[in-house]
């Protein structure tokens, strides 16, 4: 006879938790050519060091990298413990955090990554690393971004005619025909031929110049230089000129309006002798400051995160947490600076001594 099994079934074994990754541009960046991992890879570390780094390396890249992100994960060690040890494999050469500058012109962020080495490095193969990675840098190019087609103001108001033979869209409103005034006496005239008539006088450019509009203006500040179009046409070239040279469209016509006579008989005239005589000059062109390329990858330091250049940070860390890593050295200031406290001391006692004497 079978017997039925009633132990419930094994469960699955809980996968652990992802760990959190930095934004994009973020967090761990590995360095090339590194040596397969082995068992031994930080031997030679204390242990809390050993933990860390081991910890540290299995992370992927773009993992995050700040101390109260690596804490949290860490059951033996809080966020000081964490930020002591970043700071002994810096110096051992195992990582260097830097600041790289992306984007163009005005659209620019400074992103901070961790880059790290499971071998061990020396300063002089950081230096060229992170140089190369600066040159690298500033030569890739930022993507572009996506241009938007607007249509244009024509396209927004006028309805499509559908071509000769083509089904008409319901959808779209019928096109409202377009009928010629008919003049009151005289001969009367077709449709097409009152559309096609040419309109006296000079018309107005499709895409007037700064000059020429300012030249139209002057008739509405002051009528005794009002100028028609053909001479505006006639003085265009004349006022890009001044334009040119750096002025105003005000300036150009407070020049051309200043001190009129009491009657102008020939505004295109006039104008004319006023642009030619009274013309600015010409400045010369600025020199072009020399263009001093921009470092756009700083090294950190590790301990205190101030930026600068990775020959000004050995071991990644600066002057003052250099001190405080290696222990300060005793300078000759040092030694003198105390002995030279107790001989003023001495002497100020011997003034004392003196004054009590009777």
């Amino acid at each position: 006879m079978a017997t039925q099994n009633f132990s419930p079934a094994l469960c699955a074994p809980a996968s652990s938790l992802p760990y959190p990754m930095a934004k994009p541009g973020y967090g761990k960046r590995s360095a090339p050519d590194q040596q397969p991992r082995r068992a031994d890879d930080f031997a030679l570390l204390p242990e809390r060091e050993r933990y860390v780094a081991g910890f540290v390396d299995h992370l992927p890249d773009g993992a995050a990298m700040n101390v109260k992100a690596l804490a949290k994960q860490l059951p033996l060690y809080g966020q000081q413990a964490v930020s002591s040890a970043l700071t002994a494999l810096s110096v051992a050469g195992h990582l260097r955090r830097v600041r790289r500058l992306v984007g163009e012109g005005d659209q620019v962020r400074w992103v901070f990554r961790t880059f790290w080495s499971r071998t061990a490095r020396d300063n002089e193969w950081w230096a060229d690393y992170l140089a190369a990675e600066d040159n690298r840098a500033g030569a890739e190019g930022e993507p572009e971004p996506p241009t938007t087609t607007f249509p244009s103001r024509w396209a927004l108001t006028e309805s499509p005619v559908p071509a000769p033979g083509a089904a008409a869209d319901e959808s779209l409103p019928a096109p409202v025909p377009v009928t010629a005034p008919q003049p009151e006496a005289g001969p009367a005239l077709s449709e097409p031929a009152a559309l096609s008539r040419p309109n006296p006088g000079c018309p107005l450019p499709e895409h007037p110049s700064p000059a020429y509009l300012a030249l139209a203006q002057l008739g509405r500040l002051d009528h005794r230089v009002a100028l028609s179009a053909a001479d505006c046409e006639a003085l265009e070239g004349r006022a890009t000129e001044w334009l040119a040279r750096g002025v105003s469209t005000d300036y150009l016509t407070q020049a051309l309006t200043a001190g009129l006579p009491a009657q102008v008989d020939s505004p295109v005239g006039f104008l004319r002798r006023r642009l030619n005589d009274k013309i600015p000059p010409a400045l010369p062109a600025a020199p072009e400051a020399p263009v001093v390329p921009a470092h756009r990858v700083m090294v950190e330091c590790t301990q205190c995160g101030t930026p600068g250049r990775p020959d000004a940070l050995p071991d990644g860390l600066c002057r003052p947490c250099r001190q405080a890593a290696h222990g300060s050295a005793v300078t000759p200031d040092a030694v003198t600076e105390p002995a030279i406290e107790r001989d003023v001391r001495a002497y100020v006692s011997e003034l004392r001594d003196l004054l009590k004497v009777p």
